[in-house]
């Protein structure tokens, strides 16, 4: 039968160890394709290296438009990597790869103000801590999971359903990482005081659009005047990021295409050049966050996930336990603005 994992499972014999080193590596390789930096055990494949530019530039795709468009559901499906999280906070993120390196962490300086969270033990909620003064140090804390297959699924050749939870193994390592950088942004726009709506005063428009497109332009100019003396390199042409629920894609799209006047030749309300990305993992569903991307919100990755298996005895499982290392902060909240959307009484639709 081929696979994803394997390519023929016909072959594979769960009672020799190098089949059994070869389903693990075949594992560590779906992972490797995920990761948003290539993987040091495959960097030397060109078939890896191709692959993983390729999936990537579809993701990106997918997390900027918020649909995928054909080529990329080509690539996704060529490889078999389409994944259950969203990984659009990397947009906003500047990831930095420590793999290899035996430091414990990142320093970030001249730092104004920010957020950076602590360590996680697995099923607690996530702590997030005020940053201050002019340098902080940020740790790479560890995170863990387990996956156990029964010896049954392999003599019984169920080998769709070690597919099916190998892959659910990896999304939901994935999905944790995205939760906790969505969280870290989320806490930056609680630290802000959001723009509010106002109504545009026009009868022939999507009042609400337009408004959103408003404050979009507000929220914008507010963060190039605030960060225009930090070498930067800000400019009213700078790409900024603009973060929405699901919810909220519609009336993002819409603000974002909307022009001061009813034809198509006229301006767009909306002055900058915005990358706006769309995900299910905030909170809070009525509001729209604005970022000037990287510089001082950094991410940085200690170690991939990583797996390791044995054999239980005791529960006649194939065992695998995966581990990953990474941190995050916001240094800078100057580069943060939020938009609260939520539809007021002065404003129609929505």
């Amino acid at each position: 039968m081929r696979g994803v994992l394997l390519q023929d499972w016909n072959e594979y014999d769960h009672t020799n160890p190098e089949h059994k080193s070869r389903l693990m590596r075949a594992l560590r390789y779906r992972i490797a394709l995920q990761e948003p930096m290539q993987t040091k055990e495959f960097q030397k494949s060109k078939v890896y290296q191709d692959a993983h530019k390729q999936i990537h530039a579809a993701l990106r795709a997918f997390t900027t438009t918020g649909d995928f468009p054909v080529s990329a559901i080509d690539v996704i499906e060529k490889f078999h990597v389409l994944t259950n999280y969203d990984n659009g906070y990397e947009q906003i993120f500047d990831v930095k790869d420590f793999t290899g390196t035996k430091t414990p962490g990142f320093r970030m300086t001249n730092v104004q103000s920010g957020l950076t969270f602590e360590r996680i033990p697995i099923g607690d909620k996530i702590k997030l801590k005020q940053m201050s003064g002019t340098q902080e140090f940020v740790f790479f804390d560890y995170y863990g999971g387990g996956l156990n297959w029964h010896r049954s699924l392999f003599e019984n050749q169920e080998y769709w359903t070690i597919e099916d939870n190998a892959m659910e193994f990896v999304n939901k390592a994935y999905a944790r990482r995205a939760e906790i950088h969505y969280a870290l942004l989320e806490a930056a726009m609680d630290l802000k005081t959001c723009i509010t709506l106002t109504d545009p005063g026009c009868n022939d428009c999507t009042e609400y659009a337009r408004a959103v497109a408003v404050a979009i332009n507000t929220a914008v100019t507010t963060i190039l005047y605030a960060i225009q003396n930090k070498g930067y390199g800000a400019s009213p042409s700078t790409i900024i990021k603009v973060l929405a629920p699901l919810e909220l894609m519609g009336v993002v799209k819409e603000a974002l295409n909307i022009r001061l006047q009813q034809f198509s030749e006229s301006v767009k309300t909306v002055n900058y050049t915005i990358q706006p990305i769309y995900t299910m993992m905030l909170t809070n569903r009525d509001r729209i966050g604005v970022f000037y991307p990287k510089m001082r919100i950094k991410s940085g990755n200690k170690m991939d996930l990583t797996t390791f298996s044995s054999f239980d005895m005791l529960s006649y499982s194939e065992g695998s336990a995966g581990w990953m290392a990474y941190g995050a902060a916001i240094g800078d909240l100057e580069q943060v603005e939020c938009i609260d959307a939520t539809v007021t009484s002065g404003i129609a639709g929505g």
